[in-house]
């Protein structure tokens, strides 16, 4: 993300830089500005490689191209071009487009295991959003929904090999357009998108190209990236949008300082610091297996954090562990409304389990596999369940135990190497 507030700023600077470049006699406070932007331009095309984000690269390029296009008037120059050497422009743009796509397929290759994850989430995204195209899902429940779509993605069965590798737990969609219309709807995406558009017309029209050059940044980083779940880089898009528009008008400067205000004193009436502070703390005792002094500060804490997946994981799984089971299962519920963590699933399932209730936990045991099949812990469990002399299953007990002892797991540990251990004593 970083890297993408950079590219954001890398257009402002190229623009301020070039028009400063091209006066011959500068000011003191011109020659600051002149300095200042080229030296910051400069830091930004240092840091900008070693942040290895080809998303940022991207948008760096692109809305630097576009600065310097407009600086240097090419649309002008281009139809001048066209009209006198036809046939070289036409070869001139063959040539651009296959550079374009030998460049795009060398940085697919650059990081590919992390372009096919963006892939299949933004695949996993656009069936959730057909699932309900007009209202969308509802504020903040993309992670819900997201886990719902990947789940039945996975139960149908026709998946690839690489897609079983590359299927996470993710927060965002690493798309932005794709968020808002899984949580808002497609139609609302069109009137942002119009709203945005306008912005940026009315900008260029009235000559703020550095800018525009910003927003484009944006706007290309947000293909594959999640910039507007991070504060400073939201507030530092509404501010160059809002520099597009205001200009010199004190009434609309006026109205975008009254929605800001506004907007300031609801994010202050709602802040979660304080509590997230209390969590940290206890955090500390669920860390050390303190589980009933943890309940109780989670107990405390509950109303004020109970839009927080992680939060309601960690009080769930403290009341598992103290063998609260009904509790547990009702908090973990709760849970997967704000997180797609498959580790809910396990939880409730072996809640069930302990309960005696069987079938619902093979249910819910079943979930987990479906929504990230390549997880070994869901099938030992599933093992496990399987065993119960009350629920013994000889058929079902061998397939999770040929899973857990034959699939090869992202990472070799030793909870691998003793889960496999505990099944081969299971299959004796």
């Amino acid at each position: 993300p970083y890297s993408g507030y950079l590219a954001m700023i890398f257009p402002l600077c190229l623009y301020e830089w070039l028009n400063l470049k091209e006066r011959t006699e500068r000011t003191w406070a011109e020659q600051g500005k002149y300095y200042i932007a080229l030296g910051v331009m400069l830091l930004i095309l240092c840091v900008l490689p070693a942040g290895m984000s080809r998303s940022a690269w991207i948008a760096a390029a692109i809305s630097g191209t576009w600065v310097y296009g407009m600086h240097a008037s090419w649309g002008s120059k281009l139809k001048e071009f066209g009209r006198k050497y036809k046939k070289k422009l036409v070869l001139a743009c063959i040539v651009g487009s296959v550079i374009i796509i030998v460049a795009g397929y060398a940085l697919f290759q650059l990081k590919a295991t992390s372009a096919n994850g963006r892939l299949f989430m933004w695949k996993i995204s656009s069936m959730a959003i057909a699932e309900s195209p007009v209202i969308g899902h509802g504020t903040g429940n993309f992670v819900s929904a997201y886990g719902r779509a990947q789940e039945n993605y996975f139960a149908n069965g026709e998946f690839s090999e690489t897609e079983e590798l590359v299927a996470g737990s993710p927060e965002y969609a690493f798309n932005e357009y794709l968020q808002v219309a899984m949580e808002y709807g497609i139609p609302f995406l069109l009137v942002v998108s119009l709203v945005i558009a306008f912005c940026l017309w009315k900008g260029s029209s009235e000559g703020r190209i550095g800018i525009c050059g910003g927003v484009i940044s944006f706007l290309v980083f947000s293909f594959s990236s999640y910039p507007m779940q991070i504060p400073g880089f939201a507030v530092t898009f509404y501010l160059l949008l809002a520099a597009c528009v205001i200009g010199r008008s004190k009434v609309i400067l006026f109205l975008f300082i009254s929605m800001m205000a506004l907007l300031g004193t609801y994010y202050w009436k709602n802040n979660q610091y304080a509590a997230c502070k209390d969590w940290y703390r206890s955090k500390m005792l669920y860390n050390i297996g303190a589980y009933q002094s943890a309940k109780e500060d989670y107990g405390k804490l509950y109303p004020e954090l109970a839009n927080r997946g992680a939060f309601l994981f960690e009080y769930g799984y403290s009341l598992h562990k103290l063998k609260e089971y009904d509790n547990s299962t009702r908090i973990l519920e709760e849970a997967m409304t704000h997180s797609n963590d498959p580790m809910i699933l396990n939880i409730i399932g072996k809640n069930y389990q302990a309960l005696g209730d069987y079938e619902k936990a093979e249910e819910y045991l079943i979930r987990s596999t479906h929504r990230l099949p390549g997880r070994i812990y869901p099938y030992y469990l599933l093992a496990k369940l399987y065993a119960e002399p009350q629920y013994l299953q000889p058929e079902k007990l061998k397939y999770a135990a040929e899973i857990v002892l034959t699939k090869e797991p992202k990472v070799q540990s030793t909870a691998v190497r003793e889960m496999r251990e505990e099944v081969k004593k299971l299959l004796k």
